[in-house]
């Protein structure tokens, strides 16, 4: 492992380090306005929800490393404590991105990036039309976390009023992730697309008390081939599988090549559970 305490390297690589390390972040497009009415529009990977009951979203514009400035968005919201954090996704990536550059102070960039501005109806900021969710929210508080470059500054908005473009629903009134398009930060210049194979799914073990890794079969537990991943989804049984109640459990076809240990990982990754406790309570 590299060890490295922060206070021994410069602010700049410190930064490049957790945002190499912690992403994928979702992005906060905060559309902002002064109390003489000029428009800020500006992403913000520091962000995430943290309540919804009341409902609320947090991000943090940071200190500029370089100078020591703070950003139009965090001298907005001092001056007019609301704002609307627009979603972003894959549609107006590239919009978001332009809309990023720190242009002078009284440039809109929704004028820049080609965006729409949408009037709201609770808060002054416009929203973004383009984007699939808009969140109208009033701050309210402002934590700053230091006062050198680089500090962030904690920006704890109430949402009052939500947008969701009608679209993005499934037949259950669920938003449906591959029609949303999410995409997050990563470091530098990456970017990560919420969609195809990059999305997957893990039971929650919210309905049911799983046996544990720990309770495995021993040899199973200490496989050379199962990996953390399978180890886990088979501790989310609830109980042992008796191998009698698996004798109507059929192997699909597309694993002839396979045996043991491999046949019950591959059958593990297409989920089928049942299937590979068969195969693992057999050998």
């Amino acid at each position: 492992m590299k060890t490295i305490r922060p206070a021994d390297i410069p602010t700049i690589q410190m930064h490049a380090l957790i945002l190499g390390s912690i992403g994928p972040r979702p992005i906060a497009f905060a559309s902002t306005i002064s109390r003489d009415g000029q428009v800020n529009l500006s992403p913000f990977s520091f962000f995430n929800c943290f309540s919804s009951n009341p409902p609320i979203l947090v991000f943090s514009p940071a200190r500029r490393v370089r100078d020591n400035t703070i950003k139009h968005t965090l001298e907005n919201v001092y001056e007019v404590p609301e704002v609307v954090i627009n979603i972003v996704n894959h549609e107006i990536v590239e919009q978001m991105s332009l809309a990023s550059t720190e242009y002078d102070k009284g440039v809109n960039e929704f004028v820049k990036s080609g965006l729409t501005e949408l009037d709201s109806e609770m808060v002054r900021p416009p929203r973004v039309k383009e984007s699939p969710v808009q969140y109208e929210c009033k701050v309210r508080r402002i934590i700053p976390l230091g006062n050198q470059g680089g500090a962030g500054n904690l920006i704890i908005c109430q949402i009052v009023l939500a947008h969701f473009r009608e679209d993005i629903f499934d037949s259950k009134g669920q938003i449906e992730p591959f029609k949303i398009d999410l995409v997050s930060r990563m470091g530098g210049d990456w970017y990560c697309r919420a969609n195809g194979n990059a999305l997957f799914e893990v039971a929650k073990p919210v309905a049911r008390l799983g046996i544990g890794v720990d309770n495995l079969p021993e040899a199973i537990r200490l496989s050379p081939v199962l990996t953390g991943n399978h180890l886990g989804k088979l501790g989310n049984t609830e109980s042992l599988p008796d191998p009698s109640s698996l004798a109507a459990v059929s192997i699909p076809t597309g694993f002839e090549h396979l045996s043991g240990h491999h046949l019950a990982a591959a059958l593990l990754d297409a989920n089928l559970i049942d299937a590979a406790w068969k195969v693992l309570l057999a050998s």
